[in-house]
């Protein structure tokens, strides 16, 4: 058996999450279903787990195969004509015998994207609408953010994960023709952590918080926002190893 890497992208609107779930249709699901198909059987590691209607750019997966798939475009190509269009294998690449795909990843780069005008049926599963958009209160939030803080106000609750403290390395907004971008770039992230900081930005954005508010729920003074902004705006972008 050699183990490979799967880069992959999804529209998530027509999946029930990345991960395995009892009845439901997910991306692993509907791979491993594939995969079963050339007797390749492994088990399948993702880099991170998707909420349902969230995307991906660059998924990683990593798995183990027989020997005698030693032709990598091969096995991408016979993939693709196999899988649905709401999933794409953009590269396969043989990794060392130690390369795990979410214990071996050092950062995690995510993008929620903001249309500047209502969405249409042709977009809205792809991008979120936001009418107030403030730049400079957006920047000012988004700098209180940076760094090592504990985001436990900033998460879903039901995962509790051993520590709640994550580093953010960077937070970016751009604009691209008549999109925001939002990038993120972290060591790892809280359940649904993101969809919290942006809805609080946002807030932040339209005037209904202020930063002040954000200082107090970064510090854990108190909790004042804990909804979640659309998942349909957010993709996981790029893993790096």
């Amino acid at each position: 058996m050699k183990n490979i890497k799967l880069t992959i992208s999804y529209d998530g609107s027509l999946f029930f999450g990345s991960q395995i779930q009892p009845n439901q249709i997910t991306v692993q699901s509907k791979l491993a279903e594939v995969l079963e198909k050339l007797n390749i059987n492994s088990t399948l590691d993702f880099s991170g787990r998707t909420d349902r209607d969230v995307h991906a750019f660059r998924q990683v997966v990593s798995l183990k195969i027989p020997k005698h798939w030693f032709d990598l475009k091969r096995l991408k190509d016979t993939l693709n004509s196999m899988l649905p269009n709401s999933i794409f294998v953009r590269y396969i690449t043989f990794v060392d015998d130690s390369f795990h795909a979410r214990f071996s990843a050092k950062k995690r780069e995510y993008r929620y994207l903001i249309a500047t005008k209502p969405t249409t049926v042709f977009n809205d599963k792809f991008l979120s609408y936001y009418k107030d958009i403030d730049q400079d209160k957006i920047n000012d939030a988004i700098d209180i953010l940076k760094g090592i803080h504990d985001f436990e106000y900033f998460s879903k609750t039901g995962s509790e994960p051993k520590s709640t403290i994550r580093e953010i390395y960077d937070i970016k907004l751009y604009r691209f023709k008549d999109i925001y971008v939002l990038k993120f770039c972290a060591n790892s992230y809280l359940r649904s952590q993101i969809r919290v900081m942006v809805d609080f930005i946002m807030k932040i954005s339209s005037g209904k918080l202020t930063v002040e508010d954000l200082k107090k729920q970064l510090n854990r003074e108190k909790k004042i926002s804990w909804t979640l902004a659309p998942p349909n705006g957010l993709y996981l972008s790029k893993i790096i190893y």
